[in-house]
């Protein structure tokens, strides 16, 4: 089967979603929903990522998040790699967590596209037959075949207030907001927290998708139609490039990390692991920590080079250190071009 295309875009805005194998339940108590977020929590310092809006669903989650850097695709499978790793040895479990790859929707960051992501994203925890609010029922509610009562809204808005596991209370004041959530610019297009409250709430006592979902949910990109043309013309002329974007971004062994730092400096791990600042060290913890999919902790036992919080340093000062030395870009980019080869 083909993989879904990844369109990675600077400044690029997606809805991204992701559903438990077999629709299995992904997130069975608090800490795996806790963790979960502690991953989120990490995105924006560790690949610049914008977290706009979020909700944890049982078996699948949905994301809003916005890309200076161009690499959601990255970014999200790192999330769901690192994530399965957790759940898996948590339970002494193996095998898939997540059904295939994330999905994600390129969305246009002109007009009302985004805000109504968000809406839908907020809505999910009321989107359910119990409410009225499954796909059948909201089809003949927004047709006029059903009403809507005063009771009705407010049972489905008290289920909102009461469900934890999405940015919707940080949005309408009713919980803190994490520092790692950005909700200024949904406010900002929507008029201030109270007019986005009220914009949000209006769709619960309608009973309607945000609009352009009321085709659900799966699809390559939504916005206006010079938007869309743009992202066509986008695609043919990169299509022959995502062959390569997906190998970067599968998932590969310490050993394998460290196989092939080796072969660019030309000595052995234990010749230079202990070496403080060293360029091939600090190359090893940053791959590992990027490309494995494994905790910092982890990897700072199975590569014996101290603590965690010690490797967690010097993964930020190799990454600072790219901005200025374009010779160590040069390294990374050789080193993901040999760890290609590696990957079975």
């Amino acid at each position: 089967m083909t993989r879904p295309l990844r369109i990675d875009i600077e400044g690029g805005w997606y809805h991204v979603t992701a559903r438990g194998i077999e629709r299995r339940t992904i997130f069975e108590d608090r800490r795996d929903h806790e963790h979960f977020l502690e991953l989120l929590a990490e995105l924006p310092e560790r690949y610049g990522v914008e977290i706009h809006a979020y909700a944890l669903m049982g078996n699948h989650y949905h994301l809003l998040i916005r890309t200076p850097g161009a690499n959601a695709s990255a970014a999200l499978q790192w999330v769901n790699v690192s994530y399965s790793l957790w759940f898996n040895r948590r339970r002494g479990r193996v095998g898939h967590v997540f059904q295939g790859r994330f999905g994600s929707t390129l969305l246009d960051g002109e007009g009302a596209w985004v805000l109504n992501a968000s809406a839908y994203i907020h809505l999910n925890p009321i989107h359910t037959a119990a409410e009225g609010l499954d796909k059948r029922s909201k089809g003949a509610e927004a047709v006029g075949l059903t009403a809507v009562d005063s009771e009705m809204a407010k049972r489905r808005l008290q289920r909102l207030h009461r469900y934890v596991w999405s940015s919707y209370g940080a949005y309408v004041g009713y919980r803190s907001r994490p520092a790692w959530l950005t909700t200024e610019e949904l406010w900002t297009r929507a008029g201030g927290m109270a007019a986005y409250r009220r914009w949000l709430h209006a769709y619960v006592t309608r009973g309607v998708l945000p609009e352009g979902y009321e085709d659900g949910f799966a699809r390559l990109a939504r916005g206006s139609r010079e938007f869309l043309e743009g992202l066509k013309r986008r695609v043919v002329s990169t299509s022959r490039e995502q062959p390569t974007r997906r190998e970067l971004a599968s998932c590969v062994s310490l050993e394998q990390v460290v196989g092939v730092v080796e072969q660019i400096k030309g000595e052995r791990w234990e010749d230079f692991r202990d070496r403080y600042g060293d360029e091939g060290r600090d190359l090893v913890l940053y791959l590992a920590r990027r490309r494995s999919g494994r905790p910092l902790r982890e990897i700072a036992e199975r590569l014996g080079v101290g603590d965690y919080k010690a490797v967690s340093q010097a993964i930020r000062r190799f990454e600072y250190s790219l901005r200025d030395h374009p010779t160590r870009r040069q390294l990374v980019r050789d080193a993901l071009a040999r760890m290609t080869n590696v990957e079975t």
